[in-house]
């Protein structure tokens, strides 16, 4: 029996992405194994990675703090805890997805990673 295929990331969810992402500086997109993914330029640091399954489920996985991470694993669906280190969390991506939510999980990913001269640079409200 063949694998199931992983489909491509829809254009609207990457858009979405692409315009949280356009506010960290020096944060850029590149193609992943599988899917898309954020990095900081010149590192090897990476922000957040989105993709689709072989479920046919889009998820985008980013780091947060171990006790967010805990938090976030005990919230079930949408999220869950990623398997690529004890920081990773991640959450489904839909047509139900808080976009303003993920920002900001995805601006506390940024901040977690990226050099201190950059996150100084990055706009935070209520931070």
């Amino acid at each position: 029996m063949p694998r199931p295929t992983r489909p491509d990331v829809p254009g609207a969810y990457l858009a979405r992405l692409r315009a949280i992402f356009a506010r960290l500086p020096e944060c850029h997109e590149e193609e992943a194994w599988v899917g898309v993914r954020w990095r900081v330029a010149g590192t090897t640091v990476t922000v957040a990675h989105v993709f689709g399954g072989e479920d046919q489920l889009f998820r985008i996985t980013f780091r947060a703090e171990p006790d967010e991470v805990m938090a976030f694993q005990h919230l079930g669906a949408p999220y869950f805890k990623g398997e690529w280190g004890n920081n990773v969390v991640g959450m489904l991506v839909d047509d139900d997805t808080d976009w303003v939510e993920l920002g900001e999980l995805l601006t506390d990913s940024f901040c977690l990673q990226a050099p201190q001269r950059l996150v100084d640079r990055v706009d935070r409200p209520g931070a």
